[in-house]
């Protein structure tokens, strides 16, 4: 199994900023809401630990207080491209350092929270809009994950 310790400190701190820094992308897709929005990442991490344990990295990951530095970016689209650009060398470090359920297992947690996020808020009658769904497309190429229809 892997483990924190399979990490530089580095390396860690992009493994643990990628889960929240998606449900950041897909709030950033849309204007309003970014407290409801928030609240909706720890909610994510609190369903996916009771949901989990079958991967100490993902418990691990788990364990950390969700938070993604908002001062490095000049602008909410340098943050985005960022934060997906992160994503992609996150899943390379992954699959260089843990064993392939565990990247999945990685993967499942950025698609719960980019999910929950875009269901915080109801836009319209839709309970997702066209650019939360967009972003959430975005987040799952980046990861390598099948885009949700």
């Amino acid at each position: 199994m892997t483990t924190k310790a399979d990490f530089t400190e580095e390396e860690w701190e992009q493994v643990r900023e990628g889960p929240p820094a998606a449900g950041l992308v897909v709030s950033a897709a849309e204007r309003g809401g970014t407290f409801r929005e928030a609240i909706s990442v720890a909610k994510a991490y609190a369903e996916a630990s009771k949901q989990h344990g079958g991967s100490e990295l993902i418990d691990e990951l788990l364990a950390t207080k969700p938070a993604v530095d908002r001062t490095k970016h000049s602008s909410m689209e340098e943050m985005r491209e960022y934060s997906l650009g992160n994503l992609r060398s996150v899943i390379s470090i992954l699959e260089a350092k843990a064993l392939p359920e565990e990247v999945d297992g990685y993967r499942a947690l950025v698609m719960a929270v980019a999910e929950r996020v875009a269901a915080a808020k109801e836009e319209g009658d839709a309970p997702v809009s066209e650019a939360e769904r967009t972003a959430i497309g975005d987040i799952a190429v980046a990861i390598g994950a099948p885009v949700p229809e």
